[in-house]
Protein backbone atom coordinates (compact mmCIF):
# COMPACT_ATOMS: atom_id res chain seq x y z
CA UNK A 1 0.00 0.00 0.00
CA UNK A 2 1.71 3.14 -1.35
CA UNK A 3 1.49 6.11 1.30
CA UNK A 4 0.96 9.89 -0.04
CA UNK A 5 2.67 11.86 2.61
CA UNK A 6 2.06 16.08 2.26
CA UNK A 7 4.59 18.13 2.74
CA UNK A 8 3.87 21.57 3.78
CA UNK A 9 5.55 25.10 3.79
CA UNK A 10 5.39 28.55 4.93
CA UNK A 11 6.96 31.58 4.11
CA UNK A 12 6.60 35.73 4.51
CA UNK A 13 6.70 37.91 1.58
CA UNK A 14 6.23 41.52 1.89
CA UNK A 15 2.74 42.94 1.59
CA UNK A 16 3.94 45.46 -1.50
CA UNK A 17 4.76 41.52 -3.31
CA UNK A 18 0.92 39.62 -2.50
CA UNK A 19 -0.74 40.99 -5.26
CA UNK A 20 2.68 40.35 -7.94
CA UNK A 21 2.62 36.74 -6.75
CA UNK A 22 -0.90 36.07 -6.84
CA UNK A 23 -1.36 37.74 -10.88
CA UNK A 24 -4.43 38.79 -12.49
CA UNK A 25 -7.15 37.25 -12.24
CA UNK A 26 -5.08 34.53 -9.91
CA UNK A 27 -3.34 33.43 -12.64
CA UNK A 28 0.21 33.91 -11.55
CA UNK A 29 -0.40 31.69 -8.43
CA UNK A 30 -2.33 28.89 -10.63
CA UNK A 31 0.53 29.01 -13.27
CA UNK A 32 2.64 28.06 -10.05
CA UNK A 33 0.67 25.34 -8.98
CA UNK A 34 0.55 24.05 -12.11
CA UNK A 35 4.09 24.03 -12.90
CA UNK A 36 5.13 22.35 -9.62
CA UNK A 37 2.26 20.35 -8.46
CA UNK A 38 1.36 22.55 -5.13
CA UNK A 39 -1.33 24.64 -3.89
CA UNK A 40 -0.42 27.94 -2.72
CA UNK A 41 -2.61 29.89 0.10
CA UNK A 42 -1.93 33.63 -0.31
CA UNK A 43 -2.71 35.60 3.27
CA UNK A 44 -2.96 38.55 1.66
CA UNK A 45 -3.52 40.72 4.42
CA UNK A 46 -0.29 39.35 6.11
CA UNK A 47 1.67 38.55 3.93
CA UNK A 48 1.93 34.75 4.51
CA UNK A 49 1.49 31.99 1.74
CA UNK A 50 1.50 28.61 2.55
CA UNK A 51 2.87 25.98 0.02
CA UNK A 52 1.14 22.42 0.25
CA UNK A 53 1.97 18.90 -1.69
CA UNK A 54 2.70 15.45 -2.06
CA UNK A 55 6.39 16.25 -4.01
CA UNK A 56 9.30 17.33 -2.06
CA UNK A 57 10.78 18.89 -5.01
CA UNK A 58 7.67 20.76 -6.69
CA UNK A 59 7.41 22.27 -2.81
CA UNK A 60 10.61 23.65 -3.10
CA UNK A 61 10.44 24.83 -6.03
CA UNK A 62 7.30 26.64 -5.58
CA UNK A 63 8.83 27.89 -2.42
CA UNK A 64 11.92 28.74 -4.80
CA UNK A 65 9.90 30.62 -7.77
CA UNK A 66 7.42 32.60 -4.26
CA UNK A 67 10.59 33.70 -2.57
CA UNK A 68 11.94 35.12 -5.83
CA UNK A 69 8.89 37.18 -6.15
CA UNK A 70 8.91 38.00 -3.08
CA UNK A 71 12.59 39.50 -3.52
CA UNK A 72 11.63 41.68 -6.21
CA UNK A 73 11.06 39.42 -9.14
CA UNK A 74 8.86 39.86 -11.90
CA UNK A 75 7.06 36.09 -12.23
CA UNK A 76 8.24 35.42 -15.30
CA UNK A 77 11.87 36.09 -14.50
CA UNK A 78 11.46 33.55 -11.01
CA UNK A 79 9.53 31.13 -13.09
CA UNK A 80 13.41 30.51 -14.38
CA UNK A 81 13.67 28.42 -11.36
CA UNK A 82 10.96 25.93 -13.01
CA UNK A 83 13.90 24.99 -14.88
CA UNK A 84 16.36 22.49 -13.45
CA UNK A 85 19.68 24.13 -13.90
CA UNK A 86 18.54 27.35 -12.61
CA UNK A 87 18.82 28.59 -8.90
CA UNK A 88 18.79 31.34 -6.88
CA UNK A 89 20.73 32.66 -4.07
CA UNK A 90 20.18 35.31 -1.52
CA UNK A 91 22.51 37.59 0.52
CA UNK A 92 20.92 39.42 3.40
CA UNK A 93 22.54 42.68 4.05
CA UNK A 94 22.62 42.65 7.77
CA UNK A 95 25.45 40.17 6.96
CA UNK A 96 27.32 43.44 5.78
CA UNK A 97 25.97 47.05 7.25
CA UNK A 98 25.70 48.09 10.60
CA UNK A 99 23.33 50.72 10.43
CA UNK A 100 20.79 51.82 7.85
CA UNK A 101 22.80 54.79 6.51
CA UNK A 102 25.72 51.84 5.96
CA UNK A 103 22.85 49.34 4.11
CA UNK A 104 21.89 52.09 1.80
CA UNK A 105 25.13 52.66 0.85
CA UNK A 106 25.91 49.33 0.36
CA UNK A 107 22.67 49.21 -1.66
CA UNK A 108 23.90 51.86 -3.52
CA UNK A 109 27.03 49.93 -4.58
CA UNK A 110 25.77 47.04 -5.95
CA UNK A 111 23.38 49.20 -8.14
CA UNK A 112 25.85 51.81 -9.13
CA UNK A 113 25.30 54.63 -10.92
CA UNK A 114 22.03 54.70 -12.99
CA UNK A 115 21.93 50.98 -12.55
CA UNK A 116 25.13 50.46 -14.30
CA UNK A 117 26.87 48.29 -11.77
CA UNK A 118 24.06 45.84 -11.56
CA UNK A 119 23.48 45.92 -15.03
CA UNK A 120 27.05 44.92 -16.35
CA UNK A 121 26.85 42.17 -13.22
CA UNK A 122 24.10 41.41 -15.15
CA UNK A 123 25.84 41.04 -18.29
CA UNK A 124 29.19 39.19 -17.41
CA UNK A 125 27.18 37.02 -15.25
CA UNK A 126 24.37 36.21 -17.51
CA UNK A 127 22.24 36.26 -13.87
CA UNK A 128 19.42 38.64 -13.15
CA UNK A 129 20.10 40.68 -9.80
CA UNK A 130 17.09 42.18 -7.24
CA UNK A 131 18.41 44.42 -4.75
CA UNK A 132 14.73 44.75 -2.47
CA UNK A 133 14.44 45.79 1.22
CA UNK A 134 17.38 43.91 2.90
CA UNK A 135 18.35 41.38 0.56
CA UNK A 136 19.91 41.06 -2.68
CA UNK A 137 18.86 38.21 -4.90
CA UNK A 138 20.42 36.58 -7.47
CA UNK A 139 18.57 34.28 -10.09
CA UNK A 140 20.02 32.68 -13.28
CA UNK A 141 22.27 28.93 -14.03
CA UNK A 142 24.02 27.12 -11.25
CA UNK A 143 27.85 27.70 -11.92
CA UNK A 144 26.95 31.63 -12.78
CA UNK A 145 24.78 32.18 -9.62
CA UNK A 146 27.78 31.64 -7.93
CA UNK A 147 30.35 33.82 -9.88
CA UNK A 148 27.05 36.69 -9.54
CA UNK A 149 27.14 36.06 -5.85
CA UNK A 150 30.90 36.75 -5.51
CA UNK A 151 30.89 39.49 -7.33
CA UNK A 152 28.24 41.23 -5.06
CA UNK A 153 30.55 40.03 -2.57
CA UNK A 154 33.26 41.83 -3.21
CA UNK A 155 31.27 44.76 -3.52
CA UNK A 156 29.42 44.56 -0.55
CA UNK A 157 33.30 44.05 1.10
CA UNK A 158 34.86 47.47 -0.57
CA UNK A 159 36.30 45.90 -3.25
CA UNK A 160 36.58 48.68 -6.49
CA UNK A 161 34.25 48.55 -8.97
CA UNK A 162 36.39 48.69 -11.71
CA UNK A 163 38.46 45.29 -9.75
CA UNK A 164 35.54 43.24 -9.72
CA UNK A 165 34.38 43.79 -13.76
CA UNK A 166 37.58 42.85 -14.56
CA UNK A 167 37.55 39.67 -12.25
CA UNK A 168 34.01 39.12 -13.59
CA UNK A 169 35.22 39.27 -17.19
CA UNK A 170 37.83 36.41 -16.41
CA UNK A 171 35.28 34.32 -15.08
CA UNK A 172 32.74 34.63 -17.78
CA UNK A 173 36.51 33.90 -20.20
CA UNK A 174 36.66 31.06 -17.86
CA UNK A 175 33.43 29.69 -18.27
CA UNK A 176 32.91 29.53 -22.20
CA UNK A 177 36.49 28.51 -22.58
CA UNK A 178 35.31 25.26 -20.16
CA UNK A 179 32.22 25.01 -22.11
CA UNK A 180 33.99 25.06 -25.58
CA UNK A 181 36.89 22.52 -24.39
CA UNK A 182 33.30 20.69 -22.55
CA UNK A 183 34.47 20.41 -19.40
CA UNK A 184 32.31 21.12 -16.70
CA UNK A 185 32.77 24.34 -15.01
Amino acid sequence: MAEHSEYSYELKIPLARVAVLIGKNGEGKKDIEQATGTRLQVDSAEGDVFITGEDALGLYTAREVVSAIGRGFNPELAKLLLKQDYASEQIDLANYAKTKKHEIRLKGRVIGAEGKARKLMEELTECHVSVYGKTIMILGEVEKVAVCRRAVEMLLGGSQHSAVYRWLEKKRNDLRMNKALGSPG
